[in-house]
């Protein structure tokens, strides 16, 4: 009897809501829910200016898909669990130092240190290849600090190894005095064997350049001591040949002197000179 008093006193206390706005109320909480859910999992990833960003979708249950290759600078546009990884396509300058215990034995056993400079760059068109085959999980914070670290891991792993190995080869092959003068052939070389390596790869190799040639101090010495007494026989030789020049020259002066007074004496009569001998006599008192 109270419980059937209490349960009508309820009923009259507090009114129901009708069956229509409160499936309202229930969409609208659902569709607010919904709203947050997609604004906390989709994204509007950017690539600058100088980058081609690697596009993937994200998935809660299942794999992450590749979605697409954007150019900088731009972005997608907002969607559900968009990700990107920017590569770098702009040319790289990267130098190989070969010195201390990298540095080579030429063909006769001289030690020699020098560098090699590469200029290379990613081929923009297959970024996707360059992130399926060539490229290394990078953590986040590494890239926020280093952009460019995820190249720079695939050079390492794909490029530098054999770009120094053939540098090496290159320089073994000849005498170690020869190797100055055969840089633009060295590095050519080296160039034409690293696109061979490269080709079919997302690596374009652009120039190779070596430099920087260090013999051992004491060969450098000895080259410049030959330097110095190859300059100093030179100055010689001037020398000697200014020296012959002067000798001809007084010669061709002498011989020249010598016919005009041959040829004065020639034209010169007993009486012409006894002529001037007279006239060469200082005055008598009786003169004037």
């Amino acid at each position: 009897m109270v419980s059937s008093l209490l349960s009508r006193s309820e009923d009259r206390s507090v009114p129901r809501l009708p069956l229509a706005v409160l499936a309202a109320v229930v969409a609208v909480v659902l569709l607010v829910g919904a709203l947050v859910i997609w604004l906390a999992g989709s994204a509007n990833p950017f690539t600058p200016a100088g980058y081609a960003g690697y596009l993937t979708r994200g998935a809660v249950f299942g794999r992450a898909t590749f979605h697409g290759v954007q150019r900088g600078p731009t972005s997608p546009g907002r969607g559900w669990l968009l990700a990107v990884t920017n590569v770098s396509v702009t040319p790289y300058t990267y130098t190989e130092d070969f010195s201390g215990d990298d540095a080579v034995l030429s063909r006769d056993n001289l030690k020699i240190a020098f560098r090699v400079h590469t200029v290379w760059r990613v081929d923009e068109t297959r970024v996707p290849l360059f992130m399926d085959r060539f490229s290394t999980t990078v953590i986040g914070d590494r890239l926020q600090k280093e952009p460019d670290a995820i190249v720079k891991v695939a050079y390492g792993n794909f490029v530098r190894e054999p770009l120094k190995t053939y540098a090496r080869d290159e320089v073994q092959q000849r005498n170690g005095l020869d190797v100055k003068q055969d840089l633009v052939a060295i590095g050519d070389a080296v160039l034409a064997r690293i696109r061979r390596y490269a080709e079919g790869s997302p690596f374009v190799v652009t120039s190779v350049v070596v430099g920087n040639v260090q013999y051992p101090e004491e060969v450098a010495n000895a080259v410049s001591r030959k330097l110095a007494a190859t300059q100093e026989l030179e100055r010689k030789d001037t020398e000697i040949a200014i020296e012959e020049k002067e000798r001809t020259k007084r010669e061709v002066q002498a011989r020249g002197i010598a016919n005009a007074m041959q040829i004065i004496r020639g034209q010169l009569s007993p009486m012409y000179i006894q002529h001037e001998a007279i006239e060469a006599q200082p005055p008598g008192p009786d003169a004037g």
